[in-house]
């Protein structure tokens, strides 16, 4: 995984463009314009993109369950899923919320195979590399769960950089070409961007929102 850009290529059931072939056009579009990797959501999402690019891919599948508050990757089900799909890097929750048996054995079942850790705060940050040994450590939670409300981005991310031994994932709301530009000054080695490129719903809701503001 080299440093830039990594596009999140992901639409759930309810979004317009829910489909693993649309996510596999995304993600070329993604490789056309110099991104650097690619995150995506579910077996069938991941074995297109597998068949239409040749970047690296991060990925994740997605799963509630009534008595997990953790939904990224969060039981050995969906581990052993992504572990079949011979992908570079494989994602799960290691916030407080998730399973700290399975995390804990990630590396002493599969040595050669690199995760990284989607946390939300710094505590969580270092405990993902110090003890549970990730190979890549992602904000992308921050704000997202009941421990991290009202924490910025940027502000977990200037929290552990320089203090882990592993790469760093600006991931969760860097949503602006200048926000990414800003990740890496800060020490970011790759930044996940999502809704921003690859979510045309939300990115038009933006227009919308704003052009209601025009004086007549």
């Amino acid at each position: 995984m080299n440093r830039g850009l990594i596009v999140s290529c992901q639409a759930l059931p309810e979004e317009p463009l829910h489909s693993s072939f649309i996510m596999s056009r995304m993600a070329l579009a993604a490789e056309m314009a110099g991104a650097v990797g690619i995150r995506a959501n579910s077996v069938a999402d991941i074995t297109e993109i597998q068949k239409t690019v040749k970047l690296p891919i991060i990925g994740i599948i997605k799963q509630n369950y009534p008595d997990h508050k953790a939904y990224i990757t969060p039981t050995r089900k969906e581990l052993d899923a992504l572990l079949g799909l011979n992908i570079d890097v494989i994602a799960l929750d290691a916030t407080v919320n998730a399973d700290t048996a399975l995390l804990r054995s990630l590396k002493k079942e599969f040595p050669h195979q690199k995760f990284m850790a989607d946390i939300a705060t710094a505590d969580e940050a270092l405990r993902a590399a110090e003890e549970f040994g990730f190979d890549f450590v992602g904000t992308t939670l921050t704000g997202y769960t009941e421990q991290s409300k009202g924490l910025i981005n940027f502000d977990v991310l200037h929290a552990i950089v320089g203090r882990l031994q592993v790469p760093i994932v600006a991931e969760g709301n860097f949503d602006t070409p200048e926000k990414a530009r800003r990740a890496l000054e800060a020490g970011a080695y790759a930044v996940v961007v999502g809704g921003a490129i690859t979510r045309p719903q939300l990115i038009a809701k933006k227009f919308v929102e704003e052009m209601k503001k025009a004086v007549k």
